[in-house]
């Protein structure tokens, strides 16, 4: 009987969880990836490539240990992805 109680308890708590995960994501998904940001990045697309060149060209100057970082994994991912096709 004991037994019984606890995994109904168990049972219980587990579907409030899914119910919370639930509430939480439909929450989260106004501020993610809406018809909003897609408008934005596709009205400053020259300016937000411009800010991502000023950073490679600051990183190779201040840090060109982490652009190779960069640059490594970027080269495995491509690799990762070319063997799995």
């Amino acid at each position: 009987m004991d037994n019984d109680t606890h995994t109904n308890g168990l049972l219980i708590e587990n579907e409030k969880l899914k119910q919370t995960i639930i509430e939480l994501q439909s929450q989260l998904s106004k501020y993610t990836n809406t018809d909003r940001h897609k408008r934005y990045y596709e009205n400053n697309k020259e300016r937000i490539k411009q800010n991502s060149m000023r950073y490679i060209e600051k990183l190779k100057i201040e840090n060109p240990e982490k652009l190779k970082e960069y640059r490594h994994k970027s080269y495995m991912k491509r690799k990762e992805l070319s063997n799995v096709e």
